[in-house]
């Protein structure tokens, strides 16, 4: 029944964040074309260097720092739900740690680690928002819905930190009572960073049915954590999460300030200029409709406008 469940979820959930993907894809080619294929291995580059490299960021180093550490962890603790979709799918727990042995304590640790930061930052950014009144976050144009989308995301994060920990301690204590689905009756330990001393400490003293209802709570309540925040981010200014990565790739390479002329424009200008050419005369192209200068329409600007809105 639990893998029935599981399913639904993890099936319903994915399919609903392709749908809102899709519609998203569909506005943005509602956009004319234009030619963005040129020089890969430069738009590779800006793409790394801006998108996964915070490149950006940085002119602000403190912020920067802490803002990378809670990317850091988004991407990298995402390693973790592998295993979760496929313990969810095949009934099984901690399916990986048999067969990686020291490399699987070696990267739960690490993400154990990376949570830690994201938790530590996370609870800055919200003292900075809320309690700190910095400036630059109540402009009027913050205000309402803008500051709430910010922190209802810094509070799915904090939830989501303690969905893992609930998780890895109350399992470390299981496991070192031989109780844990992934012991197989052998009493030992996972040692992982942080949760191998927090475990003990918050739920030593736990029964071992509380802890199996502990655990149980940290897994399902991760799963559905990464559900609700996948989901939400295309109604959410943190779709840049995604959006970052095609962005930059596909940003303009030409020197800042270029302009970008119609052809007809310029040719027009050529005539005034050229005293030999009749303005007046008749071009044979009377019939043709002229291409609009400027925007008045979605339509009017470019599928890279578009992603940039």
């Amino acid at each position: 029944m639990a893998i029935i469940i599981f399913s639904i979820l993890v099936v319903g959930g994915f399919y609903w964040f392709s749908k809102n993907v899709m519609q998203v894809r569909s506005n943005i080619l509602l956009g004319r074309e234009i030619d963005r294929s040129e020089n890969a291995s430069e738009r590779w580059k800006t793409m790394l260097l801006v998108a996964f490299g915070q490149k950006k960021m940085f002119t602000r180093p403190i912020p920067a720092l802490l803002h990378l550490c809670l990317y850091v962890a988004f991407i990298i603790t995402q390693i973790e739900l592998i295993e979760i979709l496929a313990d969810g799918f095949t009934g099984s727990h901690r399916l990986f740690r048999s067969n990686l042995g020291g490399f699987y304590t070696f990267m739960i640790s690490f993400i154990e680690i990376l949570s830690v930061l994201a938790f530590v930052a996370t609870l800055v950014f919200l003292s900075r928002r809320n309690l700190l009144k910095l400036p630059r976050f109540n402009m009027k144009e913050l205000a309402g819905w803008p500051t709430k989308d910010a922190n209802l995301i810094l509070i799915m994060e904090i939830v989501l930190v303690t969905f893992i920990f609930m998780m890895n301690g109350a399992d470390e204590v299981m496991f070192n009572r031989g109780i844990s689905h992934a012991a197989h009756g052998i009493k030992d330990s996972f040692n992982f960073s942080i949760s191998g001393c927090i475990g003990p400490m918050l739920f030593g003293g736990v029964s071992d049915g509380g802890l199996e209802v502990i655990e149980r709570i940290g897994w399902w309540g991760h799963l559905l954590m990464v559900l609700t925040f996948l989901n939400y981010l295309p109604y959410s200014k943190h779709f840049h999460i995604v959006l970052a990565f095609p962005n930059t790739y596909y940003s303009n390479l030409e020197k800042k300030g270029k302009f970008t002329n119609l052809a007809s424009v310029t040719e027009e200008v050529k005539k005034m200029m050229d005293p030999s050419i009749d303005p007046f005369a008749a071009t044979g192209n009377e019939g043709e409709v002229p291409q609009r200068f400027g925007a008045k329409d979605v339509t009017d600007l470019t599928w890279k406008n578009l992603l940039d809105a």
